[in-house]
């Protein structure tokens, strides 16, 4: 750098020499440059003098290079514009080169023509130096390459085109480069889209007007100001238009009549013309059996057989409306309104009133259908197909290893007998097997993880450490399973701190979604059964907690001594297979059997025993009971599933459905049969994830 001189004189001697500003752009993947120079002709020669140039660093997130070129264009714009103000050169004339035919192309269209981007820069190109030339330079010739891709210093001092510009700039301007080609527009980047109309002309427009209304009160009101407008500006003289007055009903009815003959005229257009020239109609026509005439405000009405009936004029002859009309749909929701959401025949009869719809029960139905009010009382959620038993259900495994858990309650449990002695509440903690169907009751006194980790405690340590624990998303029972994965992270490190509190993968707990208490129907039926029992045997006692723990456990040996399935009347079929025939070899409640005493047992044939006993009970487990478990005993029917975007109502049992938030379907989790049964939904407010059960699609 210490061997790199500038000169200070730019090689002008005043009013005698000829001076222009010419300015190189480019830009690379690194960078971008622009570079002035001043060309000074005078009767001893032409000179060129650098000026100033300026360079940035490409930016971090990914540019296409002719948008760096663009950049660098307008760097070397805000340059040229600076470097001229400083030096005073206004009336200089500016010549700027790039090697970018694309950026040239974009700064020689309008700027509307090209994507925000683009356009931006172009606008600030063209309107800070609208008298400049921008013309082509090649890339071997344009100073501003060797800035954008980066020198070295001692490279630096001998580059004579950085230093002196191309050589060519010291000849006449005839001799100076050309644009050699043009780019077409069709092969420039950034064009903005512009949509290119083919209008088919039908008259069909007030069709169209029709579908930006959703109510007819609406539609006929904003027709009947159309209307007046028109009347006042054609037939009244000046001076005598109607603004002030507000609508009456001979307009409102007038507008009526207009959007009906109009709708008769696209939808039944080959009868009308038949109409009025008195001829037949068509053979296959829907309006044969109607006997239709238009009356004398050229609307189309049925003629029928009811001339002579004690009936209004409209009830006689009705008039005739097709059934896909955007106007039918009005006058349908209408009527629904009127009748405060009232059902098929109560809006099919007063519609019947005055007009007569083709196919019109139909038509109602799937109006009414697509009621948002009467989609929230409905409340039809979507069911779909009952899914497959979860591979624990079906596959034999030591009782409780995998086991469903759950509260009953609330119970009242007293301190100690006698009066003047309050009851605290207490629950039931429910254990259910999953693959035996095996119950374990427990009282617990609140409703925490920490007395929930308690009977856990005493559960585990009387039917053995589980493997997989299965429950709903109840608050308490997610913390516990944050409480016992701390209680497992803490018993590897100290060693025995808890006996059978964890394996070397600990217990894994699995909650259903939330609010889907069906997911967990196993231990749901458990619950049941228990408070089966509970209110035949208690009523409205109130008893201690060792009356309640000993009550449980009579409620437990009964609950695990019922049949897994039905029985029969064959007078073989002596013993039903039971939970108890997996706990202890037979139900609870059975009456012991006397021992064998004059037999003597060896421990090996007492162990194999024992082995053929557990082997028989398991084959009749996978011959009796399993076969029950085949059919689907309801949801039956695979129904066509909600898709991503829908609309949906958010289910809620302590709300009335017309409070219930409106949702959208964001995700499907589908299980493995590829049915879904739970999705993500997205409210104004927060995320949820529900099953299907809980949201109400909307039509």
């Amino acid at each position: 750098l210490n061997e790199i001189r500038v000169s200070r004189w730019l090689g002008s001697d005043g009013s005698h020499s000829h001076v222009d500003l010419h300015g190189f752009a480019d830009a690379s993947e690194r960078g971008y440059t622009a570079v002035v120079y001043l060309r000074s002709s005078t009767q001893r020669g032409t000179t060129i003098h650098l000026l100033n140039a300026k360079g940035k660093v490409a930016p971090v997130k990914p540019v296409s290079l002719p948008r760096l070129e663009l950049c660098a264009a307008a760097l070397l714009t805000n340059l040229v514009a600076h470097t001229r103000t400083l030096l005073s050169l206004s009336a200089a004339p500016v010549f700027l080169w790039s090697d970018s035919k694309v950026t040239l192309h974009w700064i020689h269209g309008h700027a509307s023509r090209w994507k925000t981007y683009v356009a931006n820069r172009v606008s600030l190109i063209q309107e800070q130096l609208p008298e400049a030339r921008w013309r082509h330079v090649p890339g071997r010739d344009n100073p501003a390459d060797c800035a954008s891709r980066g020198i070295l210093p001692d490279d630096l001092a001998d580059h004579l085109l950085w230093w002196t510009g191309p050589s060519w700039l010291l000849e006449d301007e005839a001799r100076w480069p050309s644009d050699d080609g043009a780019l077409l527009d069709a092969d420039l980047p950034e064009r903005r889209a512009v949509a290119s109309l083919a209008a088919a002309v039908k008259d069909v427009s007030e069709s169209a007007f029709l579908l930006r209304f959703s109510s007819l009160h609406r539609l006929l009101r904003v027709t009947a100001w159309c209307l007046r407008w028109r009347r006042n500006g054609t037939r009244r003289p000046r001076g005598t238009t109607d603004t002030a007055r507000s609508l009456e009903a001979c307009e409102i009815e007038t507008a009526l009549t207009r959007w009906i003959h109009t709708t008769q005229a696209l939808h039944f257009h080959d009868e009308f013309n038949a109409l009025r020239k008195e001829r037949a109609l068509p053979p296959r026509s829907p309006l044969t059996s109607l006997n239709p005439f238009i009356d004398d405000s050229g609307v189309m009405r049925v003629g029928g057989r009811l001339k002579h009936a004690m009936l209004s004029h409209d009830e006689r002859h009705p008039i005739i409306i097709p059934p896909e009309s955007r106007l039918t749909h009005l006058m349908v929701d209408s009527c629904h309104r009127r009748t405060l959401h009232g059902g098929v025949q109560l809006t099919l009869g007063l519609l019947r009133q005055r007009v007569w719809i083709l196919r019109g029960r139909a038509v109602v139905k799937r109006v009414i259908h697509r009621c948002v009010t009467c989609t929230r009382w409905k409340a039809a959620a979507p069911q779909p197909m009952m899914g497959n038993l979860p591979r624990e259900r079906v596959t034999p495994a030591r009782p409780f290893l995998r086991t469903g858990v759950d509260y009953a309650g609330p119970i009242f449990i007293r301190t100690s007998k006698g009066r003047g002695h309050k009851a605290s509440k207490g629950f039931i903690s429910v254990f259910v097997c999953l693959s035996t169907k095996a119950v374990h009751l427990e009282a617990v006194t609140d409703y925490s993880a920490e007395a929930f980790l308690a009977a856990f405690r005493r559960f585990v340590s009387r039917r053995g450490l589980c493997h997989e624990i299965f429950s709903d998303c109840g608050t308490n029972f997610v913390g516990a399973d944050r409480e016992l994965r701390e209680l497992f992270r803490a018993s590897s490190s100290d060693g025995r701190r808890i006996a059978l509190a964890t394996t070397s993968d600990g217990v894994r707990w699995r909650f259903n979604p939330p609010a889907a208490p069906h997911f967990g129907g196993l231990w749901e039926a458990a619950v049941k059964s228990t408070k089966h029992h509970l209110r035949r045997v208690i009523g409205e006692a109130t008893l201690t907690y060792e009356e309640m723990a000993t009550l449980l456990a009579q409620v437990e040996a009964c609950l695990n001594s019922r049949p897994l399935q039905p029985l029969t009347d064959d007078p073989d079929d002596v013993t039903a297979l039971t939970p108890g025939h997996f706990l202890i070899g037979a139900p609870l409640l059975a009456v012991p059997e006397p021992p064998l005493t004059a037999e003597k047992d060896t421990a090996l044939s007492r162990w194999r025993l024992l082995q053929k006993m557990r082997d028989h009970f398991w084959e009749r487990w996978s011959r009796e009971y399993l076969g029950t478990l085949a059919a689907r005993p309801k949801w039956t029917r695979d129904e066509t599933g909600p898709s991503i975007g829908d609309l949906c109502l958010l289910r809620s049992e302590i709300t009335p459905p017309t409070r219930w938030p409106l949702a959208r379907i964001t995700a499907l989790h589908p299980g493995d049969d590829g049915i879904t049964r739970v999705v993500t939904l997205r409210t104004a407010t927060s995320k949820f994830t529900r099953p299907l059960v809980k949201i109400v699609l909307l039509p």
